[in-house]
């Protein structure tokens, strides 16, 4: 029986330079893939001029300290209940006025939602259907004489 040899095609000019675009035509569209969805997903905007910001800060930050508050939340993803409750320095119960909370994902403002609380006995508590992972709280409240309290908390949902 007979073998029949193909004949090896040459590796041309042409051949490695439809390589060398293709390699680094993929390696371009990734990059610009994952820079679009960093840029479509978050504002990257905590506030808008961060010098104005800073001028009023420490006041701020002095004003907080000496409400002496502390805050600790609670989610309950089985009732879909998020629940925030504000103490003094003694450990007791705060009623605080214009109670404003954001709650989103650390890394998109798509799943971003402002749910309203209600204060049930001492603890204030908001209907917030929450998917599992790393969610971020931030808390904006002010006492009976209007000093402001705000206070930015990790939450992780396991299910």
């Amino acid at each position: 029986m007979a073998v029949v040899e193909k004949p090896v095609r040459e590796i041309t000019g042409r051949h490695v330079l439809a390589m060398f675009i293709a390699f680094f035509g993929v390696i371009i569209a990734v990059n610009v893939g994952l820079a679009w969805k960093a840029i479509s997903t978050f504002p990257g905007l905590e506030v808008a001029n961060s010098y104005v910001a800073s001028q009023t800060f420490n006041a701020e930050m002095a004003a907080q300290k000496a409400l002496g508050w502390t805050l600790a939340p609670a989610y309950d993803p089985e009732h879909g209940a998020l629940n925030l409750a504000f103490t003094d320095k003694a450990g007791l119960p705060v009623a605080v006025s214009a109670l404003q909370v954001l709650v989103g994902r650390t890394t998109e403002a798509a799943d971003d939602v402002r749910p309203e609380f209600v204060l049930t006995g001492s603890v204030y508590v908001a209907e917030a259907r929450l998917g599992p992972g790393k969610w971020m709280m931030a808390v904006t409240a002010h006492s009976a004489d209007g000093t402001l309290f705000r206070q930015r908390i990790d939450l992780t949902v396991r299910r």
